[in-house]
């Protein structure tokens, strides 16, 4: 049976994506589940919080958000039986990686997937759907009439953002980075406040948030990167990104920051300008679910209410097209070069 893993590069090297064989053990666990994994998301590997929890491998499995098909269960499992449709995101130790053919898997980290979702569906769009729970509801705490300003809505994260929010009643603003992406946005239905068009260079973000808001400013801001220098507008891609001068200015008095900016430094005059405005910041780091089980109940609950939301049409992610197992290695290359890229390996 073959999987892909990642064989991490020397010093700054570029990690290089493997087929590897690997095999399963004969008995399963008293609470595993064997599945048989009919698509897998692929996402941008972070080496880096591997090496933080201390996660050291020569070959690290690729490929975490599964559906598929209960083959076989432990002697005490007890939320599943065979030929259930599960679907969930295998562990940062988990020591398969979820493109085999068969995996296994603590039955604490799957839920049910509804007959009417295709397993490609789910696989693609579990783990955005998890941040933008998490940023959304255990981060901002969101509630009708609140005000979102939702960065690069265009991208699968963002969407799910927008939608999630619109479901709950907050109103939402968002940014495009093309022209294409702005049609896109104004289309939505659900549709959103005001899209503000980033890649005119002339386009003022603070100026259009506090025409929107009655001068008042946003109750909460989720991005999806930022600038932490003036420098970084040579990187087209970060050219993009709002500074983080930005960022705050268009935060209203007690508004709150989610942001996925893993090193973001705030020097003195941005901390002194949150505090005048009572404001909050609060790091997106949706791993720390299947890294400590203190609070595995809620992470289930937010997974079953996930597929639920999708099975329901309330959250309607951008189908990915499916690739086949032969493609996986240069799909993850190119998912790994860049950090919003999704593809999904349909098995």
């Amino acid at each position: 049976m073959k999987g892909l893993f990642c064989r991490a590069g020397v010093s700054d090297a570029e990690p290089k994506f493997v087929i590897q064989e690997t095999n399963l053990p004969e008995v399963l666990g008293s609470h595993q589940v064997r599945v048989q994994v009919k698509a897998c998301g692929l996402s941008q590997l972070d080496l880096k919080l591997l090496s933080d929890v201390g996660i050291q491998r020569d070959l690290i499995p690729v490929g975490r958000e599964v559906a598929g098909v209960v083959l076989q269960v432990g002697p005490k499992v007890t939320f599943f039986q065979p030929e259930d449709e599960v679907a969930g995101i295998l562990p940062l130790d988990s020591p398969c990686s979820g493109l085999c053919e068969v995996i296994d898997i603590e039955e604490h980290y799957l839920v049910q997937k509804p007959e009417k979702l295709s397993s490609v569906c789910v696989a693609g769009a579990l783990r955005d759907g998890l941040s933008a729970y998490t940023a959304l509801h255990t981060h901002a705490r969101i509630a009708a009439g609140h005000t979102l300003l939702v960065m690069d809505g265009a991208s699968p994260f963002g969407l799910t953002c927008i939608q999630l929010a619109c479901y709950h009643g907050v109103k939402v603003l968002t940014t495009s980075h093309s022209p294409q992406q702005h049609t896109f946005l104004e289309q939505l239905r659900p549709s959103v406040a005001r899209v503000i068009p980033v890649y005119k260079s002339s386009s003022d973000l603070l100026s259009e948030v506090l025409e929107e808001t009655g001068g008042l400013g946003v109750d909460l801001v989720i991005d999806s990167g930022v600038r932490l220098h003036e420098a970084e507008e040579d990187d087209e891609e970060k050219k993009l990104f709002p500074h983080k001068h930005d960022i705050i200015s268009v935060l209203g008095v007690g508004g709150h920051w989610v942001t996925s900016q893993h090193d973001l430094q705030l020097d003195p005059p941005d901390c002194r300008l949150l505090y005048l405005k009572s404001a909050s910041v609060s790091f997106l780091n949706p791993e720390v679910w299947t890294a400590s089980s203190a609070q595995q109940g809620r992470y289930l609950h937010i997974l079953k209410d996930i597929v639920e939301k999708m099975s329901a049409g309330v959250l309607r992610p951008q189908a990915e097209e499916a690739v086949p197992l032969y493609e996986a290695t240069v799909a993850m290359e190119t998912v790994q070069r860049h950090q919003k890229k999704k593809a999904v390996v349909q098995l």
